[in-house]
């Protein structure tokens, strides 16, 4: 059993971390945070604005701070970004925070989910499916190191996949956010 005060999911977008998180946040009575949320909030401002007015590198500079905000929180289930694995930083708070699940998608899936998706600025380009490939050549490597545990989620239902890291957690996960 692997002890800690929250439960985050990393992933590629259209993973399944925000759906997939509502539904464990609820099984396993944790609060659900989704940090891109937590930017949006603290931002004031939507994610394709902030990346318009301060590219990638201010948006990860908001990221970066969302994400130190967050979990100093215990008994979430935490959602990031797929980007948020990309600092240093963050991938050794995450790994300090919280028991990490890794939800793979390949990039035909991917696809699929996101086809009618126009909120994402990385992928506002007629390359989608190279865009696709490239970051995951990237973070595919980050995602697996920070892993506790990884569920692909190509084959699987949002709830499948839910029951499946229900049993997969019961055995591997402790939680550790009763007490301060």
């Amino acid at each position: 059993m692997n002890p800690a005060p929250n439960l985050i999911l990393i992933g590629p977008m259209g993973a399944g971390k925000t759906c997939i998180g509502r539904r464990l946040a609820e099984r396993f009575t944790l609060d659900f945070v989704d940090v891109d949320q937590a930017i949006v909030d603290a931002a004031g401002a939507s994610i394709p604005t902030i990346f318009e007015h301060s590219g990638e590198a201010g948006f990860r500079s908001h990221e970066r701070e969302a994400l130190a905000r967050v979990l100093e929180g215990r008994g979430q289930l935490v959602s990031t970004g797929g980007g948020a694995v990309l600092d240093p930083g963050n991938r050794a708070l995450i790994a300090q925070r919280g028991f990490v699940v890794y939800l793979r998608v390949s990039v035909n899936a991917q696809l699929e989910r996101l086809a009618r998706d126009k909120g994402r600025p990385l992928l506002q380009r007629p390359d989608r499916e190279q865009v696709l490939h490239d970051l995951a050549a990237h973070r595919d490597p980050l995602y697996r190191e920070l892993a506790d545990i990884t569920l692909d989620t190509d084959p699987y239902t949002a709830a499948d996949a839910t029951a499946h890291l229900v049993v997969k957690l019961a055995t591997q996960w402790q939680r550790q956010d009763l007490t301060p």
